[in-house]
This record gives structure tokens, C-alpha cells and sequence, in this order.
């Protein structure tokens, strides 16, 4: 779903303190991710950036990219932790995690391990 979309659909979110954890997440193809968790409603994020025209690394490593509307940035919920002790607690170390590759897939593994399941997928039985 598109950024706009996910936060009309549940306004809690707009008003919500929102931690971020790290701008610079990949999949094993190189595609970039934001990752961030909802207080108001413990929904841990992942925004998809995908690169825009016209994009530029500045001297710090960070992207100045043109403006993107809010249709081209993705949004997946991969899963409820209902306080920010759980979400530190599962996500411990995340911070050296993001700059290894495929560091997405560390997120997701450690939300597995902790029986917690991105939005939509079955719980195992």
C-alpha cells in the first residue's frame, strides 16, 4: 500500500510518536528500506524508497533524491510489538544488523524467532 493510503487507513498513526530505526535497509537485491515502529498501534513498518531520477549521494552517504510522490513509497506492516521494551528487546542490535546485506531479512528473522509475523502471514501451527 502506498505511504498515504497506510495512514489514512488507521489515523492513529499521524497523531503517534514514531521511532525510526534506520534508513538505510536492503534486501538481498539491493533495494532500500526505512524502518520505523508506530507507538499508538505497535505496528513495526517497512517503507520502500525506490530510487528517484535524478538522485544524488551527497559527501555524508546520504541520498538527495527529487521529489517522490507518495504513490511511488510502499509501505508493509511486518508485525505488531506492543511496546517499545518488546521492540527493543526483538530488535536488539539492529543498528550493526542494518549495514550487513540483506539486512531486511535480519529484521525479519528476528521477529520469527520472537513468534511475531508480518501482517497477513499465518501464524505457524
Amino acid at each position: 500500500m502506498d505511504l498515504e493510503a497506510f495512514y489514512e487507513a488507521d489515523e492513529r498513526r499521524r497523531a503517534s510518536v514514531e521511532i525510526e530505526l534506520g534508513r538505510d535497509w536492503h534486501d538481498a537485491s539491493g533495494t532500500r528500506y526505512e524502518l520505523s515502529w508506530i507507538e499508538d498501534t505497535g505496528e513495526l513498518y517497512a517503507m520502500r524508497e525506490p530510487q528517484a531520477e535524478g538522485a544524488v549521494v551527497d559527501p555524508w552517504g546520504d541520498w538527495i533524491a527529487a521529489s517522490l510522490p507518495t504513490e511511488a513509497l510502499t509501505v508493509r506492516v511486518l508485525g505488531h510489538l506492543p511496546t517499545r521494551a518488546a521492540l527493543e528487546e526483538v530488535l536488539a542490535g539492529w543498528e550493526d544488523a542494518m549495514g550487513q546485506p540483506n539486512s531486511i531479512g535480519w529484521v525479519l528473522e528476528a521477529l520469527h524467532r520472537a513468534g511475531v509475523r508480518p501482517e497477513g502471514e499465518p501464524s505457524p501451527e
